[in-house]
């Protein structure tokens, strides 16, 4: 079973309720494993993996940073390429979006702004990180960002945005989806969740895809719910993203995950 974090399995709180706590519990103790698929960063993700008891390598970054937290063995890293990112620098910090726009680059595991804003200062809160503010994001274009993250409060702006550049650039590109309403992200164009579960079933654990159920609640999920024998949607997600999955659960504030483990797996 793979999980998203965000929305699926923590919601409001930033912590991961009792119920669905000990209903991956349980069905750990069926045998069953059961792996953590988000778009944070490994280090922001990693005290969920501990909550959980995962055994499995953590998929970070959309699937764009796989790695073993027992072992440290990186399984996979697949940055954007640096004239990539300094196109989408380019496209992000035009005058009229300065003020509306955060951006954020990932740097091995680390977060890098140009400058700390309260825009940025909510997410690290959150997160459990913290940014390094330097200045021009251009200074380390070259460092092969894993990810590159457009945050801002107007919901309308992100969405014109993705729309932007899913025209602008090609899927061979870049990946460009959205976690929530109000983050834009852009990552390798083979990093995606669904190919980092694949990645995971097919050649660490040897699993075929009916073996595989998939939990999750936004657009980055959509392509391992694709993916998964057993798709799951939750109920605060978007209708485009139900209209994907097998089943739709309760919302994350309703421990919708403990309900599709105990419908599908108890």
């Amino acid at each position: 079973m793979v999980l998203d974090i965000d929305g699926t399995i923590s919601g409001r709180s930033n912590e991961i309720s009792e119920p669905v706590k000990q209903a991956i519990q349980a069905v750990q103790a069926q045998g069953i494993q059961v792996a953590l698929a988000t778009g944070r960063m490994f280090r922001s993700a990693m005290r969920f993996h501990r909550c959980i008891g995962s055994q499995l390598p953590l998929l970070a970054y959309n699937g764009a940073w796989i790695q073993d937290p027992f072992t440290g063995e990186m399984h996979q890293h697949l940055p954007v390429a640096p004239a990539l990112a300094q196109q989408l620098l380019d496209d992000l910090e035009l005058p009229e979006l300065i003020d509306r726009l955060g951006i954020h680059f990932y740097i091995g595991d680390r977060l890098y702004v140009r400058q700390i804003t309260a825009i940025t200062e909510n997410y690290a809160q959150r997160s459990g990180i913290e940014p390094i503010a330097v200045g021009d994001l251009r200074s380390i274009v070259d460092k092969h960002p894993t990810k590159v993250l457009a945050l801002s409060r107007e919901v309308s702006l992100i969405e014109k945005l993705l729309s932007h550049l899913q025209q602008r650039y090609a899927a061979s590109e870049l990946y460009l989806t959205q976690s929530t309403i109000n983050f834009l992200e852009a990552t390798h164009p083979h990093a995606n969740k669904g190919s980092a579960v694949r990645y995971l079933s097919e050649q660490i654990l040897g699993l075929e895809a009916k073996n595989v159920m998939a939990v999750g609640d936004n657009f980055n999920d959509a392509q391992m719910l694709q993916y998964a024998g057993t798709s799951i949607a939750m109920g605060n997600a978007p209708t485009a993203l139900q209209e994907l999955a097998d089943w739709v659960a309760p919302s994350v504030e309703e421990d919708g995950v403990a309900v599709a483990i105990e419908k599908f797996l108890l």
